[in-house]
Parts: C-alpha cells; sequence; structure tokens
C-alpha cells in the first residue's frame, strides 16, 4: 500500500477504530502471521479449521501497524493491549480496526486502493491458462510500459485485494488475473479489481463440480463485466465454441475484441508451427504482419500469445516490440518448464491440470525430437464433478493415439487414465500404475533411462512436483 493510513483503512471498509493512532501509514495487507513485519495490516480469516483472530498478540508482537477483527470488542482489545503494552513497553501501539467480516473489510480495503488508481487495468480470466496469458500479457505491456502483475495465486476474494494494494503510482498498467470456483465469486472479486480490459482465455470444465455445467462457468465467467468500468474492453477467445460469438452488455460503451486463429478474430495467428516443440506463426492485425517465435512449448500457447499481443497493442505498445518482449519468456515453476539432468529430459507441469491441459502437456511431450522414449506420468485431476471418471479416461484415450512410449499413473482417478489408454488397443504402448508417491518413485528410479523425456503432470494437490524436482534438478533448466 502506498501513503494509505489506519484512518483511511476504517473508512473503507466502515469499520470502528478501537485503539491505536488513526494517523499511522501502514506498509502491506498480510493474511499469513508468519509473514507481519512492522507496519503491515494483519486481516484474520475465519476459515474452515483455523480463525487466524488467534493469532492477533503473535503479529502484534512482530510490529504489526493495525490488525482488523471480528471477534474482538473495545473491552477485549484493550485488555490485550494492556498486557502487551506491559510486555512491549517501548513499542507503538497497534491500531486495532473492528469490522463485521474481515473477509468483506479485506474486499473494501482493496477497492478503495483501485479507487486511488487510474491506470489501465487488464483482468484475465478463464478455465485454463489464464496464468500463462497473465505473464505473457506483462511481459508483452513491459516492452513500453512499466506493469504490475498479480503475484504468485493471488487470484481469489482474498488475494485479489492484496494484489490490488499492491499497485504503485510508478505503475503504468497493471495485469490482475481473477479466479473463480464458485457462483458469485466473480461479481464480488471483479469489482475490486475494477479492469479497464478483461479478458477470457477460455470456457472449460474446471470447477465444473461446484458450478454444475459449462453454461454456468461461462455465465459465471462473463460476470467479470461487472466490474469492468464504462468505455472498457472485452477481449475473447475467438477459438472458443462458447466465447466465438460471445459479445460484451450493452449500455456501458463496451467494445468487444477477438483474438484466435481463425478469419472470426480480430487478432488472429497464421502460418503456425512448431520448430522442436516451440511455436512460430505470424500475428496480424488489420495490415500488420508480425513474426513470432515463442520460447515456451506447445501449440496451445499461440492463443495465450495472441491475448498477449492485443492486449499489448491496445494499450500502445506496439505489435513487433511486443512480440520481441514475449520471445523472451520462457515460463515459469510448475508449468511446462524444461530441465536437463542426469542424461533426462523432464517436462514440469505439475503446477495444476484439467483435460484440457493434460492434452496439451501430452502434446508438448510428444513434440520433443531426439528423445528415446517418450514417457508420461499423470496423477488425478481434481473438481470435475459428476463426469470425472469420464473426462480421466477421454486423457488415456487421447494419450494412447499419440507416440508416447510408456504411461504411467498415480492415484485413485488417474487409474481411469490407464482405462481409457486400454481401450484404444494400442499394444506398443507400455501401462503401469501406482497407489502411493514411494511405489511411483520407486518405480522410476529402476525404470527411466539415459535419453528419456519425461512429462510430469497432474492437479497439485497430487504433489508431484516433489517427483518432478527428483528427477529434473532445478540448476539445471535447459
Amino acid at each position: 500500500m502506498e501513503n494509505i493510513t489506519v484512518e483511511d483503512i476504517v473508512k473503507a471498509c466502515g469499520g470502528t477504530l478501537l485503539a491505536g493512532n488513526g494517523r499511522r501509514y501502514l506498509s502491506r495487507i498480510r493474511l499469513d502471521s508468519r509473514q507481519v513485519e512492522a507496519g503491515d495490516l494483519f486481516v484474520p480469516i475465519i476459515g474452515e479449521k483455523v480463525d487466524a483472530h488467534r493469532f492477533i498478540p503473535q503479529v502484534i508482537r512482530q510490529g504489526a501497524g493495525a490488525v482488523l477483527t471480528s471477534r474482538h470488542s473495545g473491552e477485549e482489545a484493550r485488555t490485550i493491549i494492556e498486557e502487551l503494552e506491559k510486555e512491549m513497553p517501548d513499542a507503538e501501539p497497534a491500531a486495532w480496526i473492528q469490522v463485521d467480516d474481515t473477509k468483506q473489510a479485506l474486499q473494501a480495503v482493496g477497492a478503495f486502493c483501485r479507487s486511488r488508481l487510474s491506470i489501465p487495468v487488464i483482468g484475465i480470466t478463464g478455465s485454463v491458462g489464464k496464468t500463462t496469458t497473465r505473464e505473457m500479457t506483462a511481459a508483452a505491456l513491459g516492452a513500453g510500459l512499466q506493469v504490475f502483475k498479480t503475484p504468485g495465486n493471488s487470484n481469489s476474494q482474498v488475494g485479489v485485494p492484496i494484489a490490488v494494494s499492491e499497485i504503485f503510482q510508478a505503475d503504468q498498467a497493471a495485469v490482475i488475473e481473477l479466479g473463480m470456483s464458485e457462483p458469485g465469486e466473480m461479481t464480488r472479486i471483479a469489482k475490486v479489481a475494477l479492469p479497464t480490459m478483461a479478458m477470457i482465455t477460455n470456457i472449460g470444465i474446471t470447477h465444473i463440480e461446484q458450478l454444475g455445467s459449462r453454461e454456468n462457468i461461462f455465465r459465471e465467467k462473463m460476470n467479470i463485466q461487472d466490474g469492468l468500468k464504462d468505455g472498457g474492453v472485452l477481449l475473447l477467445n475467438g477459438d472458443d465454441d462458447m466465447l466465438k460469438e460471445a459479445k460484451a452488455r450493452d449500455g456501458h460503451g463496451y467494445r468487444t475484441l477477438y483474438y484466435g486463429t481463425g478469419a472470426n478474430s480480430d487478432y488472429r495467428a497464421e502460418d503456425i508451427r512448431e520448430e522442436n516443440g516451440f511455436p512460430v506463426f505470424t500475428a496480424v492485425y488489420q495490415e500488420e504482419r508480425v513474426p513470432v517465435r515463442l520460447n515456451v512449448m506447445g501449440r496451445h500457447n499461440v492463443l495465450n500469445a495472441m491475448a498477449a499481443l492485443a492486449a499489448a497493442r491496445e494499450h500502445g505498445v506496439p505489435m513487433e516490440a511486443a512480440a520481441k518482449s514475449l520471445e523472451a519468456f520462457s515460463g515459469f515453476a510448475g508449468r511446462q518448464q524444461i530441465y536437463r539432468s542426469h542424461g533426462l529430459t523432464v517436462i514440469d507441469d505439475t503446477y495444476n491440470a484439467s483435460p484440457v491441459s493434460m492434452k496439451a502437456g501430452l502434446s508438448v511431450l510428444c513434440a520433443m525430437e531426439g528423445q528415446k522414449r517418450r514417457i508420461a506420468v499423470l496423477a488425478d485431476m481434481k473438481e470435475l464433478g459428476e463426469d470425472t471418471v469420464s473426462f480421466h479416461r477421454e486423457v488415456g484415450s487421447f494419450a494412447a493415439g499419440l507416440s508416447v512410449d510408456a504411461l504411467i499413473t498415480y492415484g485413485e482417478l488417474a487409474e481411469e487414465i490407464l482405462q481409457g489408454a486400454r481401450t484404444e488397443g494400442n499394444k506398443r504402448l507400455q501401462l503401469f500404475h501406482f497407489s502411493s508417491k514411494d511405489q511411483l518413485i520407486s518405480f522410476l528410479d529402476r525404470f527411466l533411462e539415459e535419453g528419456d523425456c519425461i512429462l510430469f503432470k497432474g492437479s497439485h494437490s497430487m504433489g508431484l512436483g516433489e517427483v518432478a524436482a527428483r528427477y529434473g534438478r532445478k540448476k539445471d533448466k535447459d
């Protein structure tokens, strides 16, 4: 936060100052008590298992400038303050701000921080690829502007307000990722981010367990417009079956633009090919034609790049300069990162998984040239709802039709991937399944040979990243 006082926070969230100096300036918002430093605002979130209010004395000892509370009365706060003053007589007392709901208060603070900014904000959502698109968009915009981007995975109801609070006056544009897993969530976070451009990468089946259908997911994603500023741009994936004919709402001066590979897209990729797995294509907008060469693998990244190029050009960054900046982008941890170690080539794509991204990862594996064997190690895909078995089998069937030499699965759901592969009758494809990580590692230690290329892919909760790290040492990144 920049030049924000305790009084500002009190007004923003409609709270009551129970104690402390209202004119004190605050540094950053923290949810994790272990990260609190001098001058920070601690927001205790009440979770299913832990109520973070219990950490308030701890964060005050660490120097917190202010704390929010929905659990303490003025008298209770003063009692704790008196005890801490005896313990720390020379410390400046932390301000206590009483609110009805700490999560809602956090969102109000985020909205207040956003109201102080006049820069363009690109809000990105979608079922698959939004984080990679976020990074690519920031890289493309960075060719001409100082850009803030969502740090890490801060794309939720609590993450977005914190991300917005960390945008500084020196920043010339911001790229904010907006995640959604339940009805109404997109509206809440869009009203915090208030994007000037709203980008939707695709409509898939991630979180279909909570939302019930792709149609419901589509409607929720389109609610990003609940926060889109008047005169803003809705940028849609023109290749997506549910987005290619979608339009921005009337009455707000919105423009609808499309990116993709077809003639229906305003920004489109042509002459697409792959060179050892790396996409090469021509980006086209009206009469402009710009050659693009990516340093991240997979044909699916062409669409991510086109979204980034469209966002950059719409914000005054020449497409040629943006394309050069994209060429320098090489991805990030857990998303199709390639490591070479001890004669093995490892593709670490373990950050998360869905049927679409599983297929994309398998396609990247099969695009790798000069490999002795192509081996896929796949784990469970989570939150796919009542059709989870068929989705897993679909991936297995897809893998069996590619030039994969061995398919190794880990987890109860992932066994269905194996079943899907078996139905294709590919006798050349070796199939193995393991129910524990230790069994998987023991097998891989014996099975892997010099010259092999191995894809590791599964939902983050399966912990497959630890296995990938065992065989692809981070220091040996190619």
